[in-house]
């Protein structure tokens, strides 16, 4: 219907009721009002709709305005409507007053539509409070008075949600939680207990989940929040132990208490922690999982029962199913089986911390130390021995190509050993050339390059 015609018609439709009583659905609390206000309503309705569907906004917006002061009860469109075009203005807007006023018309659009449909099924308040502490930190992220305002709001948004909180209402709570933390606002065990609750939230999420892209997308938003909270500066194992330490006694059988901690442990790779073998001794027995075996496995470590921490090691990498701790937990076991000069499997479980960790050098170090240890032993000549020394090296520069932070470690190791190169002399006489090819044998079983001792 043309948009000319239609305005005629309704405009037609006020008349013709004369001067009937009238009262707007804001006074009485109606949808619509009463009498002439009522078809006032209506109009203003249909008029905004017609010219928003066509995103002409300039013309939609008086007639929006009317419906949204006189009758704000009429439809919930109103709100997601209103939002989409007072966002649009405020984006355009380039006078600071003008822009303000913007942001306030759209933070009331939100308490409003909370106001009146905040009883919805599916897009209840705490939905709508999340929208709209999202919308204030992303006009407002540098004003401290809105960034302790909108954590607030997202905070009670995620704990009345939970399961149904929406993704992004959880990142921003993460997000503002740290910067909290930064701000001093909020303690460290305030920042941990965020941490806590999103990270909960989302593995109930990707537990619920059955379409494989959703569940992948909420997987890489969890790693986000770990690596805000790993980057918080309250991840610390001395200050998750200082918060949780004293409450251990009394959640001993407390089951969900025990996974957040001993995650939190595990993650800050706090295996000397007393706290860490405590609450994993406790969970392991209610029930068994990937961090309480560390936990446990750490803690045979430590006690010399190389036997026992294998076993928990081992039970680990087999109730994990994060790729980053099972490269985690196989790098663990190769230390102990190098402790006890299993070098086969040294080599076996620290390459399986590389596949599943590809930029991760320490692994590559390790396998290097592990060859040099065996290099008296290695062929029955002084070069065969020599030569495991090349391979060693090879694994050393190559922690430091695919890992910067191992560069250091892997430089000095480079060094070390490098100087049990046999020298040119040697090499004459077996009648090899540096760059030459050369086989490295055994359970070694490395390609390599012949060199000479510099």
């Amino acid at each position: 219907m043309p948009m000319k015609f239609t305005k005629l018609l309704i405009a037609g439709l006020i008349i013709s009721m004369g001067t009937a009583f009238a009262q707007k659905g804001v006074e009485d609390g109606s949808k619509y009002g009463h009498g002439e206000d009522s078809v006032k309503c209506l109009m203003n309705l249909s008029l905004y709709s017609e010219s928003y569907k066509q995103k002409n906004y300039t013309e939609a917006y008086p007639y929006w305005k009317q419906v949204f002061t006189e009758c704000p009860a009429s439809n919930i469109n109103i709100y997601s409507h209103g939002e989409n075009m007072v966002a649009a203005f405020y984006n355009k807007e380039s006078d600071i007053a003008k822009k303000e006023e913007y942001y306030q018309l759209l933070m009331k659009v939100y308490d409003q539509r909370a106001q009146y449909f905040g009883d919805h099924r599916k897009y209840p308040t705490p939905y709508i409070m999340g929208k709209k502490a999202i919308t204030m930190l992303k006009y407002k992220r540098d004003e401290p008075a809105v960034v302790k305002e909108a954590y607030a709001i997202l905070e009670q948004a995620a704990r009345e949600r939970g399961v149904k909180a929406q993704p992004a209402v959880l990142i921003t709570f993460m997000m503002n939680s740290t910067i909290m933390f930064q701000m001093k606002e909020i303690s460290a065990e305030a920042l941990v207990n965020t941490y806590t609750t999103v990270s909960d939230i989302f593995d109930q999420k990707i537990k619920l989940t059955k379409k494989p892209a959703t569940k992948d997308a909420l997987k890489e938003m969890k790693n986000q929040v770990e690596g805000m909270f790993a980057q918080s500066g309250a991840a610390n194992c001395e200050t998750i132990e200082t918060i949780f330490g004293p409450q251990l006694a009394d959640n001993t059988g407390n089951l969900d208490w025990l996974k957040r901690v001993n995650r939190l442990l595990a993650k800050g790779d706090c295996g000397d922690a007393e706290l860490f073998y405590k609450s994993s001794e406790y969970l392991h027995a209610i029930e068994p999982s990937s961090s309480s075996a560390f936990g446990l496995a750490k803690m045979y470590m430590k006690t010399q029962d190389m036997d026992k921490a294998v076993g928990y090691y081992q039970e680990a990498i087999e109730l994990e199913e994060d790729n980053a701790s099972k490269a985690t937990y196989h790098y663990y076991l190769s230390l102990v089986y190098m402790s006890q000069k299993n070098y086969t499997q040294v080599k076996s479980n620290a390459l399986k911390a590389t596949q599943l960790r590809s930029d991760w050098g320490a692994p590559y170090i390790l396998i290097g130390k592990a060859y040099a240890a065996t290099a008296k032993s290695y062929g029955s000549k002084e070069i065969e021995h020599k030569s495991v020394y090349w391979a060693a090296v090879d694994k050393f520069k190559r922690a430091k190509a695919v890992d910067p932070e191992a560069a250091k470690d892997a430089n000095e190791m480079i060094v070390l050993y490098s100087q049990y190169f046999p020298n040119t002399e040697e090499l004459f006489f077996e009648n090899m050339t540096e760059g030459d090819a050369y086989k490295v044998g055994g359970w070694i079983n490395e390609n390599t390059t012949v060199r000479a001792k510099k």
